[in-house]
C-alpha cells in the first residue's frame, strides 16, 4: 500500500512540474508578443492619449544697457530681451467622446479607443494694454494620426496651422479686458487610457467644465485623477461632468478603459493552479477506490494525470486562435473524454462515467472556470476544498482504516462492466 501510495505521489509530483513548465513557457510566450505587439499596435492605433491644457502668455522685451571700455572709449550696449509672461484661461468647455475598440494581438488583448475631443477656451486680456496673447495648444502624441483637426478664433477658422515641436500657435490680439474663444476640434485613437492634464505643477484653473461620454459601462479612474462631479447612465455607457469655478490641483482628469480577459496571464494562472486540482481529484479518486476495493495501478494514476494535463497543454496553444470560452468548453470535453473513455475499460462503464466524470467535472472543468471571476477565484477554490473535506470526512466517518491499511491487505476488483 505505501508503495503504491508513494508512486501516485511520484507521479503527482512530475505532472506539478510539467505543468509548472508550462504555465512559464506560456508567461515567456506573453510577454515576448508583449513586447513585439505593443509597439505595432501602438504604431496602428496611437499611444495613451495624454491633452495637455492650452498656455497662454505674451511677450515683452526688456532693455539693458551695458557700459564699458573698449579700445580706450566708453561704450553703451542695449542688450534686448524677450520676456514671456503667462496667463490663466478664463473658461473652458470641453467634450470628449470615447469609444471602447479591443483589439486582439495573439494571446493579448488590447484596449483601444476612439476619441472625439471638443474644447472651447476663453482667452482674456486682463492687462492695461493691448497684447498679443499667444495660445499653445500641445497635442497628446506626436504619433498619432489626428483627422478633422479643426482651430478657430472667435467665427474665424484659422485655415493656415502652423504646428512646432507637436503644439499649434495662433495669436490672438487683445484690448485690455477683452475677451475671445478659441475652439479646438479633432479626432484620433488611443490606447489603455485617456489624460486631461493641467500642467506638471500646481495649477489655478477657473471656470473648467468636462463633459465625458462613454460607449461602455465599465468605468475606473486611474490614480492620482479626480473623480467626476456628476455621474449619469446612458444606455450602455456613462456621461461623466467635471463642473468648477475655481479649482487649485495639481492631478489631473483620467478615464482607464476597460480590459478583456487576456488569455496568456489566465492560461499562465491556470495552469500554475493545475497542482491543487490535481491534488484534489487524486485524493478523493484514492479513497474512493481503497473504501470501494476498486483496483487502480498507479500507471492508471499516470494516464489519468496526463488526461488533466492534456487540458491545460492544449488550452494553451488553442486560445490565440479561437475565442478563450469556446477554448476552454473545447479542452474540458478533450480531457473528459480521454480520462472517461480510458477508465471504462480499466474499471468499467459506472465508475467511469459516474463517479470519475463527475469529480473530474467538478475538479477540472469548475475549478478552471473559477478563474473567470478574478475576485472570487480564492473565495470559491477555499469553499471547493472545504467541501471536499467535509464530503471526505462524511463517507469516511465509518471507516476502519487499521483493517483498510492492514499489511498485505489488498483490495479485491470490481467486476467490470460488459462494454460494447
Amino acid at each position: 500500500m505505501l508503495v503504491r501510495m508513494a508512486a501516485i505521489v511520484f507521479i503527482f509530483v512530475c505532472t506539478s512540474v510539467a505543468w509548472a513548465i508550462l504555465g512559464t513557457t506560456v508567461t515567456t510566450r506573453t510577454a515576448t508578443q508583449d513586447n513585439n505587439l505593443k509597439s505595432a499596435v501602438g504604431q496602428l492605433w496611437g499611444t495613451p492619449q495624454h491633452q495637455l491644457a492650452p498656455q497662454l502668455h505674451y511677450e515683452t522685451v526688456a532693455e539693458h544697457k551695458v557700459s564699458g571700455v573698449e579700445n580706450g572709449k566708453l561704450t553703451t550696449v542695449v542688450n534686448r530681451e524677450v520676456l514671456k509672461h503667462p496667463l490663466l484661461l478664463d473658461g473652458s468647455d470641453l467634450n470628449v467622446n470615447l469609444q471602447l475598440e479591443h483589439r486582439q494581438k495573439g494571446l493579448l488583448w488590447y484596449s483601444t479607443y476612439r476619441v472625439q475631443f471638443n474644447g472651447k477656451y476663453r482667452v482674456t486680456n486682463y492687462t492695461d494694454a493691448e497684447r498679443d496673447v499667444v495660445f499653445t495648444f500641445a497635442l497628446p502624441t506626436k504619433e498619432s494620426v489626428y483627422d478633422n483637426f479643426r482651430l478657430a478664433v472667435g467665427a474665424r477658422e484659422v485655415g493656415n496651422l502652423q504646428f512646432n515641436a507637436g503644439a499649434v500657435q495662433e495669436t490672438v490680439k487683445l484690448k485690455p479686458g477683452q475677451s475671445e474663444t478659441v475652439e479646438v476640434a479633432y479626432g484620433t485613437q488611443g490606447l489603455d487610457d485617456w489624460w486631461y492634464d493641467f500642467g506638471a505643477d500646481v495649477n489655478q484653473v477657473k471656470n473648467f467644465s468636462l463633459v465625458m461620454r462613454t460607449d461602455f459601462g465599465e468605468i475606473d479612474f486611474p490614480p492620482s485623477s479626480i473623480s467626476p462631479t456628476q455621474k449619469v447612465a446612458t444606455g450602455n455607457g456613462w456621461e461623466l461632468r467635471w463642473q468648477y469655478a475655481s479649482l487649485l490641483s495639481g492631478v489631473k482628469i483620467g478615464m482607464v478603459m476597460p480590459h478583456k480577459l487576456n488569455p496568456g496571464p489566465w492560461v499562465s494562472d491556470v495552469s500554475f493552479s493545475a497542482p491543487v486540482s490535481l491534488f484534489l481529484f487524486f485524493f478523493v479518486l484514492f479513497l474512493l477506490t481503497t473504501v470501494k476495493k476498486v483496483k487502480l495501478h498507479p500507471m492508471n494514476y499516470f494516464f489519468i494525470g496526463t488526461a488533466f494535463f492534456s487540458f491545460h497543454l492544449l488550452l494553451a496553444y488553442l486560445v490565440d486562435h479561437i475565442s478563450i470560452h469556446a477554448a476552454f468548453l473545447l479542452c474540458s470535453l478533450v480531457s473528459i473524454f480521454l480520462t472517461v473513455s480510458y477508465l471504462r475499460l480499466v474499471v468499467g462503464n459506472r465508475f467511469a462515467f459516474v463517479e470519475a466524470g463527475v469529480l473530474q467535472f467538478v475538479y477540472l472543468v469548475l475549478f478552471s472556470y473559477t478563474f473567470f471571476f478574478e475576485r472570487y477565484t480564492g473565495l470559491a477554490i477555499t469553499i471547493l476544498c472545504i467541501l471536499t473535506l467535509f464530503i471526505v470526512m462524511q463517507f469516511t466517518g465509518r471507516v476502519d482504516w487499521d483493517t483498510l491499511f492492514r499489511k498485505g491487505e489488498s483490495p479485491t476488483i470490481a467486476p467490470a462492466e460488459t462494454t460494447v
